[in-house]
């Protein structure tokens, strides 16, 4: 039996008939439309798996629905039939899209086979598209390394909003990875393959950070020799991240809540409106409900920014990350400066989770590139890092710790925080109580329970 919604177009009602009966046999649901008007008007109400069309029809012809079909509809096959099937048009047909043709007088198992191939076709189409969808969600994640359960509720806020044209607000402290954040965003929405134009408003002299984002024109100011095109122009059709949007002056401010609102803005010394498609994201590490108190930010602006607020929890709030990160860094940095084989000891490893990383994630990636590229041998020890301004001391030999012991000891300390609650323990490591239980039975297995 088939599957699918197929529309038949033909100004033949016989003919309509016919098809329409062999169609309804073969399982498949199935319209019709007596002209090429008719037909644009129910493709445009509804989404069709085929649309089987005759090329000679009064008004608006065959060959006019194939070209709409596949102009506003491009994954929708569509065969053609005709009377008068010359291989020209035959041709034509094929040039412009069409998936097949018939030719009258036909048959009904020729009509199945072509419409069986058609649709069998279609599935793939969208299977690869779906298949497709999943891995760039996959590779837009894969840079957000992560477990436990604050770090889990962020990636899910960014795939909620990802897909929408919302503005978002990403609040944390330096290193903790907002800028990464902003990009996984960019990369999953559908904007991904327009521009994602970064600005540091921190990093700019207050002078140039209007000109920086708006552009300028020659001769508003001095030095400004010819026109330049802001970051809003530049990201037109894409995204534009303010990073430290809590810089700006209260004279940019008023210009940002403005192309916020309305997609508008003015080039420095210019008059000419200039209309923009962006969607914004913004980072700060400041409070910046503080500065709207403060009468530092806008209030308005302040709401405008923060549609889609998310959060990054500081390092030292997420402790359990930690171990996964180290691996994340010691393979990056391993296979960076050839030294593949490397592994972190146990001493080193809970000196590392212990520690509160003021600089968060990447001072962490700095303590673990610098230990990578500084040590002689193949275990990373206490001594191989320096972190917060001091070398720890020498330890003992001891033995490396691969991901499954580090993965052992994360599940069976926090079963231990959690007084043994299996649920609470799944929750906070972010896996299923199925997944714990199966843990737990192979630690038994191995005597390590």
């Amino acid at each position: 039996m088939g599957y699918g919604n197929i529309l038949v177009v033909d100004d033949d009602q016989l003919m309509l008939d016919f098809l329409k009966e062999a169609l309804v046999r073969q399982g498949y649901n199935v319209d019709t439309a007596e002209d090429g008007r008719e037909a644009l008007d129910k493709v445009k109400g509804k989404g069709y798996d085929l649309v089987i069309t005759d090329v000679r029809m009064p008004g608006v012809d065959g060959m006019t629905v194939l070209e709409s079909v596949k102009r506003d509809f491009p994954n929708t096959d569509v065969v053609v039939i005709t009377a008068y099937g010359t291989i020209r048009n035959a041709v034509e047909a094929m040039r412009m899209g069409a998936y097949d043709y018939l030719t009258k007088p036909f048959s009904v198992d020729e009509v199945e086979l072509v419409v069986s191939r058609a649709l069998e076709r279609r599935k793939l189409i969208l299977e690869n598209i779906r298949l497709r969808q999943e891995l760039e969600k996959v590779q837009g994640l894969r840079t957000l390394i992560g477990q436990s359960p604050a770090m889990r509720k962020v990636l899910e806020m960014v795939e909620m909003v990802a897909p929408t044209r919302a503005t978002v607000l990403i609040q944390g402290e330096s290193g903790t990875g907002k800028e990464l954040i902003a990009d996984a965003i960019h990369r999953l929405s559908p904007r991904k393959d327009g521009p994602f134009v970064k600005v540091n408003c921190a990093a700019l002299p207050e002078g140039l950070v209007e000109s920086e984002l708006f552009g300028h024109e020659k001769g508003a100011f001095t030095h400004a020799v010819k026109r330049f095109r802001g970051r809003f122009e530049l990201a037109d059709g894409g995204t534009l991240l303010l990073d430290e949007i809590g810089e700006v002056s209260p004279s940019v401010q008023v210009k940002l809540l403005r192309v916020l609102q309305e997609g508008i803005f003015e080039r420095v010394g210019g008059e000419e409106s200039l209309q923009v498609d962006v969607r914004v994201i913004a980072t700060t590490n400041k409070d910046l409900w503080k500065a709207v108190q403060e009468g530092k930010f806008r209030e308005d602006l302040y709401y405008r920014l923060q549609v889609v607020p998310i959060y990054i929890p500081p390092l030292r709030e997420r402790k359990e990350d930690i171990p996964l990160l180290v691996q994340h860094f010691l393979r990056k940095y391993g296979r960076q400066e050839g030294k593949e084989k490397l592994a972190v000891s146990e001493r080193a490893l809970e000196m590392l989770t212990s520690y509160d990383w003021p600089g968060n994630v990447r001072e962490l990636e700095n303590a673990i590139e610098r230990a990578v590229i500084l040590t002689k041998g193949k275990v990373l020890k206490p001594e191989h890092f320096l972190i917060g301004g001091i070398r720890r001391e020498k330890e003992p030999d001891e033995g490396p710790v691969t991901l499954e012991e580090m993965e052992r000891r994360l599940i069976l300390r926090t079963l231990r925080e959690e007084g043994g609650h299996r649920t609470r323990t799944a929750q906070r490591l972010g896996i299923s109580v199925r997944t714990l239980r199966n843990k737990l039975n192979q630690y038994r297995r191995e005597g390590f329970l």
